[in-house]
């Protein structure tokens, strides 16, 4: 049996209103571009020389009805005005021959930064951790080069997909993002 181990991944977003919870998070979906899909949720973990792409060249290797692994968060709310976000981070060590991390963040009240840099850091976390490096933000985060700085020869660099949105009175707002796998 071969091993599924993803190529490609990119980064999506969207987000939907209906009356209907359920139709609000199908709204996300087609927004996101990724609604034709059998969606099949999968953990954390990067692949090694996985390489990010955007999101309409991953498309473009993706057919209606296929099974399509991700990683995805997301929020939703029947309360208006409510902001509400849903964030995917990615941590990437700058060794390819290593796996990085994903995390997937959804809060109530975070705007769009908040959100992203929690997500961040949560994925910059696990990965750390996993490799056996003490995490205290402060003491390895290079604001100049903007990466974590784990050891003299490890780096990681982080980035975030969040999507915001705000409730409407009668109507269900879901915020949606996600990570989405390529074979």
């Amino acid at each position: 049996m071969n091993a599924i181990i993803p190529a490609r991944a990119f980064l999506t977003k969207g987000k939907g209103q209906h009356k209907e919870k359920l139709a609000s998070f199908e709204q996300a979906l087609r927004a996101a571009g990724i609604a034709p899909f059998n969606l099949v949720k999968v953990s954390s973990i990067f692949p090694p020389h996985c390489k990010l792409v955007s999101r309409e060249e991953g498309l473009k290797y993706l057919k209606p009805g296929q099974i399509v692994f991700l990683v995805m968060s997301e929020c939703s709310t029947d309360e208006a005005h409510r902001m509400i976000s849903a964030s995917v981070g990615l941590a990437r060590p700058n060794n390819p021959n290593l796996y990085g991390y994903l995390s997937e963040h959804h809060a109530f009240g975070q705007d769009e930064k908040e959100a992203g840099e929690y997500a961040e850091d949560l994925a910059a976390y696990m990965l750390a951790t996993t490799l056996g490096v003490h995490f205290d933000t402060s003491q390895i985060w290079d604001e100049e080069k903007k990466l974590y700085r784990l050891s003299d020869k490890l780096t990681v660099r982080a980035r975030n997909i969040t999507q915001t949105a705000r409730g409407e009175k009668g109507l269900w707002t879901t915020a949606f993002a996600a990570a989405i796998f390529i074979p």
